[in-house]
């Protein structure tokens, strides 16, 4: 029985380092984009959602990225349906 929990603990940081390594590569190929010709927002979103399957503080700052998108969204639509309203002038 403890080879099998040795195995399964093993499993484990083997899994968190695979999720860590490519995650934080995705997140820094993001940032580099930031300056760099691509996607950079949303390369970073994506690599927070890759370290968010194992550590919470990416899920968190995920969230916080999603909201903060839903209310730029949201006060975008808003200033656009005011604009449309007045004639277009």
């Amino acid at each position: 029985m403890a080879e099998r929990t040795q195995r399964t603990w093993a499993y484990r940081v083997v899994r968190r380092v695979v999720i860590a390594v490519i995650g934080g590569t995705i997140v820094l190929l993001g940032v580099a984009m930031l300056v760099l010709p691509g996607p950079g927002l949303l390369t970073i979103v994506g690599g927070l959602a890759v370290l968010g399957l194992e550590f919470a503080f990416a899920r968190r700052w995920l969230a916080r990225a999603k909201e903060s998108t839903r209310q730029a969204a949201d006060k975008a639509r808003d200033r656009w349906r005011a604009g449309k309203g007045d004639g277009g002038a």
